[in-house]
């Protein structure tokens, strides 16, 4: 690393917060794990040697195998008033094409990816018509069969507000609580052959898997398998072997981190 990549005073401890994008087909998710390429290990392995010594990264969410993200947060405390600028650069030139930070800011010191972070927007996206481009296919869910839209958008109402999601979870493992508030839900139509339909869910929070399920069971209304009244029986339940399959994590992206 060059000298005067370094200021003058390498000793002090800067609070940094990068915004960032991934296609997660790749890899094994955010969190570093014994096997397998995770986004925080490449930030990680990218950042120490620009640091002197190793980093710990902490982000936003720990988006899972497959998933991708739009703007991702995190931060990490190095030593050295680094140039954020020459940092993104520096970082991008490290990284694999298929992640990018996008911004380098210095926060306060008490700011931290995960625990200051007050809501976060999700989107979901369906091809539903008979085939799929090969150019989507890795970010979609393809549907080939028709989706009654109304009856989905019926079906997501009871869903926002605050409620128990445990229905909508993977597992309560390390989980004090599995109610959540839920904000805003909106079905985009895509309006044409092979143009993606879009879920948009913002909240406070979301359980693991809690976003691919919802979505998974909505579909079981738009192919006419339940009624749109089942998703507030199942809500209410609290009881996942009630909802539907998890949908697949190649369709999800993280499209922003509120503060």
């Amino acid at each position: 690393m060059p000298k005067d990549f370094l200021s003058s005073n390498p000793d002090r401890a800067r609070n940094l917060k990068l915004t960032l994008q991934y296609d997660g087909t790749n890899y094994v998710g955010w969190q570093r794990q014994a096997r397998g390429t995770s986004i925080q290990g490449l930030l990680e392995d990218a950042l120490a040697p620009m640091a002197g010594g190793p980093v710990t990264v902490h982000g936003a969410g720990r988006t899972d195998a497959g998933v991708h993200a739009l703007a991702q947060v995190a931060t990490v405390t190095i030593g050295g008033a680094l140039d954020p600028l020459t940092l993104a650069r520096a970082l991008n030139a490290a990284l694999p094409t298929d992640v990018r930070v996008l911004t380098v800011e210095e926060v306060a010191p008490d700011f931290h990816a995960r625990f200051s972070a007050i809501g976060k927007a999700y989107e979901y996206r369906i091809v539903n018509s008979p085939i799929v481009s090969v150019f989507l296919s890795r970010y979609v869910w393809h549907i080939p069969q028709p989706l009654d839209l109304d009856a989905m958008r019926r079906a997501s109402m009871p869903l926002v507000g605050t409620h128990d999601f445990a229905a909508f979870q993977r597992t309560s493992r390390g989980v004090s609580s599995t109610e959540r508030t839920v904000r805003e839900i909106e079905w985009a139509d895509g309006g044409g052959y092979d143009l993606p339909l879009v879920f948009r869910i913002a909240g406070d929070g979301f359980l693991r898997h809690m976003v691919r399920s919802i979505v998974g069971t909505l579909v079981e209304v738009g192919t006419v398998r339940w009624p749109a009244s089942a998703v507030e029986a199942i809500l209410t339940s609290r009881d996942r072997s009630r909802a539907g399959r998890t949908a697949p994590a190649h369709g999800l992206f993280l499209v922003r981190v509120d503060y």
